[in-house]
């Protein structure tokens, strides 16, 4: 997967376009830039978002406030963002959940993703890992898939919100195998995970970045990543479409926008 080099690529998109924001007004910026996280700390979206908070702040020469505010499967911070001044200094970590499947899922999100935003650039993209707490009686996605089966309704999961591309994963996988799965939506990664490490829930799915430590130190097991490949930070971690699901697959995609009317340079 692309996660494993994702301070890598996001500095490579950055750097180049470095020429062109050395072309901006003189003035631009003069004070700190505030980047917009909808989600909790914790969950990919944060990490991916202060990576590149970091490598703009070099870039620009100021600082970049990261402000995380989560709800409504990331449409609280998103709608936010949308009204904000359309002057440089409020932008979004905007992704699939936000842009793409909210609009799509709430009848009135609170802004039109191709109307709202003035677009950056795109950051990168990655899968997801089925998790599920050590006590939980399956270590596959074969007996998983049984024992959903075998009790059903009574198998949990937990997603970074409703609307969230995780939450649709989920959904999907279910739909896929089969069976059914009941949803428990947090508002972000982080606070799923918590639930999560802590046997309030089973299982989960969650980007690969927020995971691998936990699956590493043995906390979590990771039973499937969701991506066409495996990744190379799991590399004995099957494909959902490995373990049986065949040609099962779900990213999510990250980009930064600004409210409408921005100016461009």
């Amino acid at each position: 997967m692309r996660v494993c080099k994702i301070g890598l690529c996001a500095a490579a998109v950055l750097l180049g376009l470095a020429g062109a924001w050395q072309a901006r007004a003189q003035d631009y910026p003069n004070r700190p830039i505030t980047l917009v996280i909808p989600f909790a700390p914790g969950g990919s979206t944060s990490i991916v978002g202060r990576v590149i908070a970091d490598k703009m702040s070099q870039l620009l020469g100021q600082g970049i406030v990261v402000d995380n505010r989560p709800g409504a499967g990331g449409t609280v911070g998103t709608k936010l963002v949308a009204k904000s001044a359309p002057d440089g200094y409020t932008i979004l970590l905007g992704y699939t959940g936000t842009l793409a499947i909210g609009p799509s899922l709430y009848k009135d999100a609170g802004y039109d993703p191709r109307k709202s935003f003035a677009p950056i650039g795109l950051i990168g993209n990655a899968p997801s890992v089925l998790a599920v707490h050590p006590s939980f009686p399956a270590n596959s996605v074969a007996e998983l898939i049984a024992y959903a089966r075998a009790n059903p309704g009574k198998v949990n999961f937990g997603s970074a919100g409703v609307g969230s591309v995780n939450h649709i994963t989920g959904e999907y996988f279910a739909r896929s195998a089969g069976i059914t799965l009941v949803h428990i939506p947090y508002k972000g990664t982080g606070p799923a995970l918590t639930d999560l490490l802590g046997g309030h829930i089973p299982m989960a799915l969650a980007p690969i970045p927020a995971v691998h430590a936990n699956v590493t130190a043995g906390l979590l097991r990771a039973l499937a990543v969701t991506g066409k490949t495996r990744s190379g930070l799991l590399p004995d971690v099957p494909t959902i479409s490995e373990a049986g699901l065949t040609g099962f697959e779900a990213s999510l995609y990250y980009g930064l926008v600004a409210p409408a009317g921005t100016p461009h340079a």
